[in-house]
């Protein structure tokens, strides 16, 4: 029999539609495909690969140090050059770093804000959150206010360092966090403060302190410890073909 073929194309369609059908009732499974369940269990996943690379990173550090010192043994330099090289390390980030200093907290209006200021309107979604401009301009301000090393939460920030955030989480050097954000100096006091207040884009951030109850505290000390950096410092850097 000849079958027309528009005939032919109705059948193709119908044919595809039960491929559909089966191919979503097998992958639903009889469950709700718009459950939280499965937001929750990606977010469980994102901070279990986190902690596992917090430790990853820890081993990785102390095995580091371990092949340090036993290149420092055997490499037969002299007890000046070894000085040398801890000055460029300790310039670096990669030692320990201790003085007076401060910590900067940023933090999430709540969900629920409102203008605290008569005559503004009230706060969209963006307006709440901390960004990563808001991160960056506390750390530049601590830079150019002379600070001798920075933390970011529990790292270590160096000259490769990037601050970097995807919604309203911070991404640095593999981990994953969530606000409040610390931003730990070292470094003279007055001079970390009055970069501060000095910085054009942290005056902008204290608007929306001051308008929609974003989160900033800042907390001195006299005496205070930077962890090293702990992460790889190799370079890589990409080439055109010839």
């Amino acid at each position: 029999m000849h079958l027309r073929p528009a005939r032919l194309a109705a059948i193709g369609v119908f044919a595809l539609a039960g491929l559909i059908f089966w191919v979503s009732f097998n992958t639903a499974q009889g469950t709700n495909l718009r459950s939280d369940s499965s937001m929750l269990r990606l977010s469980d996943l994102i901070q279990e690969r986190s902690r596992q690379n917090t430790e990853l990173d820890s081993q990785a550090a102390s095995l580091r140090r371990q092949v340090d010192n036993l290149a420092r043994r055997d490499d037969g330099s002299t007890a000046g050059q070894d000085r040398e090289l801890s000055d460029l390390e300790k310039g670096a980030g990669l030692t320990k770093q201790k003085g007076e200093g401060l910590t900067v907290t940023l933090d999430d209006a709540p969900t629920n804000a409102t203008a605290k200021v008569p005559g503004l309107p009230d706060p969209e979604p963006n307006d709440l959150v901390i960004h990563q401009q808001d991160l960056q301009a506390v750390v530049n301000a601590l830079w150019k206010g002379g600070a001798k090393g920075i933390k970011v939460m529990d790292q270590r920030l160096i000259s490769t360092s990037a601050v970097r955030c995807v919604g309203n989480t911070l991404i640095l050097q593999g981990r994953v966090y969530s606000p409040p954000y610390t931003i730990s100096a070292v470094g003279d006091r007055d001079a970390l403060q009055q970069a501060l207040r000095s910085a054009p884009a942290i005056q902008n951030y204290l608007e929306y302190v001051d308008a929609y109850g974003l989160g900033w505290k800042v907390d001195e000390h006299k005496a205070m410890t930077l962890p090293g950096y702990s992460g790889t410092v190799d370079l890589q850097q990409a080439r055109p073909v010839d």
